[in-house]
Parts: structure tokens; C-alpha cells; sequence
């Protein structure tokens, strides 16, 4: 064997003087290899530092034991949560998990399923960019016989596998400890009009101001694309209108943080003038001053580790399984 040549079977098997499919079913405790003979073997492996050759082994298992996961941006504390149980849920599964990042932009984020889909990955886990409208990889994904799961932020559509959480609850029980504090003047900050989850969020709002027989009005109800500078002009929208809202359920955390910095610097008092609830509990409320009156939870962690599950599911299953939807129910939490 030449010096840095990874051992082969056959190198281990001549120097047995045995046959290569004896020394390949010994490595893989066969039954039929007595113990003598697979304790030889095995010893004469370690002494060549012989490394089974994945890529044989995955042609014939015909996996790759990699799965994808695509979402707009990692560094984001509610990605992370979510991938900390993906991660945890695949290497129970002995799967690595390859992650990329969409930064919202829909052709990035083709680019890297495709990469997924050439590299075969046996499935994929995605969360959608704000600027997806288009969903082509679907079918991509389908004819290459990749099953794909979407969670958190999914299409609009019915034929899919989708683990999401539902937003209303957490929208009505806002508007209820809005009211319950006094306010009525209540305007939301949405995300992009084209989002399921803006519509979702619209939706639910529309619904909790009908329960206290509150006046849906069109001017409280703005909508950013969520930068820095589409959320800026979304709060001196609403800070504009004569009849100031006093209370703002906000898209997300994010969204929250931009609109507070913003009245701060008007000399607007938070928590006074003005009260904020938001998407996605930050865990770093606990540390700011004036946080907002509540968050609300959307458990991104349970959702990365359901959408794990039901993947390695359909993974191994036979056939193709109808769609399934899992459904969480947000909840209004103190902040932090």
C-alpha cells in the first residue's frame, strides 16, 4: 500500500488471504462472518487506518445522509433557535444538515436549492424570503424526488408540507390586553401586502377589533418591506394622522425596534404615549429599556424541530404522502 493512500478492502483482504466480501461483511458484523474471523478483520482495518468509502456507500443506500435547510438570514435570534432543533432532531437521524442563507433574495435563494438538488441532499427544510412570490422550486425539488418541508414563514398553497404557527391567536389576545389597558386607538404595522402572513396578520386584526366593536380604520393600517427605512415610514405615517393611535401591534421584533427608536428620538414617550406588541419575542427584551407591553410567541424551536421530524418522515417513507399541516398557536407572552 502506498505511503497516504487510504487502506482498501481488497489491501485487507490479501493480507488475510481472504475474499474482499468476506472482509466487507465482517466490517458490517454480518451474522455470517463468525467472531474470530470479524475480530481479524477489524483489528487489520484499524492497523491500515481503513476509512469506508461514503460515497460507495451512499450510491448503494442511494443517500447522501445530508438534508438542507434555506432561510433568509441565520444570524437572526429566531432562525437560531429553529436550526438548534433541526440540528438536533438530524443528528438523532445521523443526517448533517447544510445550511444557506437567502438574504430575502429570491434568486439567491434558487441558486442555493439548486445547489441542495445537485449536490442530493435526501430533503429539504425552507422558510421563505419576504420577496418570494414565485415558487418554481417546488417543482424542482419534486422531480428529483427531494421532499421539501416549509415552516415558519410558507406559501400559500394547499399541496405541500408546511408546520407554521397560526397567527391570529396571538393577534387577538394583543388587541384584548390592548383593551383592557384603556387603548382603542389601535393600528398595525404590517409586513409586504404579498405575504400570507401579512394577509394572515391583517385578517386577525380586522377580527379582534370586531370582538370589542372597534371602528376598522384604513389609515391605522400600514404596511412596511420591512427595512430600516420602509419601517420609519411606516411609524411617521401613523404618527402623522391627527388622531394619533395609542397602541401599535407590530410585523415583527425587528419592526418594533426600528418604529420605538424612531419615536423616542420624536420625544414621544414609550410605554406612555404610545404601547407596542410584537411578533416573535426577542430574547433580548429583557435587557432594553422600555421593551413593549408583550410579545407574541410563535415558538420557532418546536416549529425547526416538528419540521425536522415530519422531513425524516417522508424521507423514509414509501410512496408519496399526502400534505400535511401542522399548525402552532402563537401566544401573547411578557417580553423577554
Amino acid at each position: 500500500m502506498k505511503e497516504g493512500k487510504p487502506a482498501t478492502i481488497k489491501e485487507i483482504a490479501k493480507r488475510l488471504k481472504i475474499s474482499p466480501s468476506t472482509v466487507s461483511r465482517a466490517l458490517n458484523d454480518h451474522p455470517s462472518i463468525g467472531l474470530v474471523t470479524t475480530m481479524r478483520v477489524k483489528k487489520v482495518a484499524a492497523e491500515l487506518n481503513y476509512e469506508p468509502n461514503q460515497t460507495a456507500i451512499f450510491f448503494k443506500q442511494r443517500k447522501t445522509f445530508t438534508v438542507g435547510v434555506v432561510l433568509p438570514n441565520l444570524s437572526e435570534p429566531f432562525f437560531s433557535a429553529a436550526i438548534s432543533e433541526i440540528e438536533n432532531v438530524a443528528n438523532g437521524k445521523n443526517y448533517t444538515v447544510i445550511m444557506g442563507q437567502s438574504m430575502d433574495d429570491a434568486d439567491r435563494e434558487m441558486k442555493i436549492l439548486q445547489t441542495l438538488k445537485n449536490h442530493r441532499v435526501d430533503g429539504v427544510l425552507m422558510s421563505i424570503g419576504k420577496n418570494t412570490r414565485d415558487y418554481p422550486f417546488i417543482d424542482l425539488m419534486e422531480g428529483a424526488g427531494i421532499p421539501i418541508v416549509f415552516f415558519d414563514c410558507v406559501p400559500d398553497l394547499e399541496h405541500i408540507h408546511k408546520v407554521y404557527c397560526d397567527l391570529e391567536t396571538g393577534m387577538l389576545e394583543a388587541i384584548d390586553r390592548f383593551v383592557s389597558c384603556g387603548h382603542h386607538a389601535i393600528s398595525l404595522i404590517n409586513g409586504p401586502t404579498h405575504l400570507p402572513a401579512s394577509l394572515e396578520r391583517e385578517k386577525a386584526y380586522r377580527k379582534g377589533l370586531a370582538q370589542y366593536n372597534i371602528r376598522y380604520k384604513e389609515e391605522y393600517v400600514v404596511n412596511t418591506d420591512l427595512t430600516p427605512e420602509g419601517n420609519e415610514a411606516a411609524i411617521s405615517q401613523l404618527l402623522a394622522l391627527p388622531d394619533r393611535p395609542s397602541a401599535v401591534v407590530s410585523f415583527n421584533d425587528y419592526v418594533a425596534l426600528d418604529v420605538m427608536k424612531i419615536v423616542r428620538k420624536r420625544g414621544i414617550a414609550l410605554n406612555q404615549d404610545i404601547h407596542f406588541i410584537s411578533y416573535a419575542n426577542y430574547p433580548l427584551w429583557t435587557y432594553i429599556e422600555n421593551p413593549p407591553l408583550a410579545s407574541i410567541e410563535q415558538f420557532p424551536g418546536e416549529q425547526g424541530g416538528k419540521a425536522a421530524e415530519l422531513l425524516f418522515q417522508l424521507i423514509e417513507a414509501n410512496g408519496r404522502p399526502e400534505p400535511t399541516r401542522i399548525t402552532f398557536h402563537s401566544r401573547l407572552v411578557n417580553p423577554g
